[in-house]
């Protein structure tokens, strides 16, 4: 028999071994040591009364790790991760969680219930519709071997230790796609620390951003003034945050499948495409 409840007394070393179980096997290869898995916990809102896990004779076996934020204006709770250990699937665990999932947040108000799965997952796919999620957004994700880019620096690069309200109002104007969850400008801002924020500046004016994280070399964010693009400077900044980062791999995770730009941009630079991933949606 399976208890279920929240994760509010469950501590983070045994999340962490769990999590670690029940991805072992999983399509993409998850090696998330302790203080990486603190991390992702942390920047994308990690609210352990608002997750669940399935317990059988007192151990984790299975869990819904959920965040909580406003997204697109409405109270949001977003599905960090869920997984269930090898040996106790096909028992009805992940829909029993994501059912108290549901009930849980209800009580709390939240408006809707936001995950990402990877799209070869058909099996989540199917479970998550089931569920009353639909498909809002196509998104790919992208790497790249520093050894095999070619660095340009056309213009000077500066650093920011934080991104402060004023500027983002300004950013957000560069975008041609609203970033995921995890790249958020509240993901980003929760952990500023672990980030380096590369600016280009013409004049008084900011005309391209990059922000990558120091050790792991994600880039959460990455963009140009629509008039001052195809002038080399979205290159001078990739060029930067490569420079900026210990880690021998860069990533750029949930890019909309919309903007062909983008893609097209990374692809030139040498990243290779690796997944995609749907983001999906359900309104409560």
């Amino acid at each position: 028999m399976f208890i279920y409840k929240t994760l509010k007394h469950t501590n983070i070393e045994i999340l962490h071994q769990t999590f670690l179980s029940a991805f072992s096997d999983y399509q993409v290869k998850t090696d998330l040591s302790l203080w990486k898995f603190q991390q992702m916990l942390q920047r994308r809102g990690y609210v352990s009364c608002l997750s669940i896990g399935a317990f059988k004779n007192n151990e984790l076996v299975g869990f819904v790790l959920n965040g909580f934020r406003n997204w697109n204006g409405n109270p949001t709770v977003y599905d960090i991760g869920t997984g269930v250990i090898g040996e106790y699937r096909k028992q009805g665990i992940t829909s029993t969680m994501l059912l108290s999932v549901r009930e849980l947040i209800k009580e709390k108000k939240v408006e809707q219930y936001l995950l990402e799965v990877i799209q070869s997952n058909s099996s989540a796919i199917q479970l998550y519709k089931k569920q009353g999620f639909e498909i809002t957004r196509n998104f790919g994700c992208f790497q790249l071997d520093k050894n095999k880019y070619k660095p340009i620096t056309t213009y000077k690069v500066e650093h920011m230790d934080k991104i402060n309200s004023t500027n983002w109002k300004q950013l957000t104007e560069f975008w041609d796609f609203t970033p995921s969850w995890q790249n958020s400008i509240d993901s980003i801002n929760t952990v500023s620390d672990t980030f380096i924020h590369s600016i280009i500046h013409f004049d008084d004016t900011i005309v391209g951003y990059g922000i990558i994280n120091k050790k792991t070399g994600d880039i959460p964010q990455i963009a140009v003034n629509k008039n001052y693009r195809r002038k080399g400077i979205a290159r001078s900044i990739v060029t930067d945050l490569l420079k900026n980062t210990k880690s021998c791999r860069v990533g750029v995770l949930n890019v909309d499948d919309e903007s062909k730009s983008t893609k097209e941009f990374l692809l030139k630079l040498g990243f290779e495409y690796t997944i995609g991933q749907y983001e999906m949606i359900s309104r409560l």
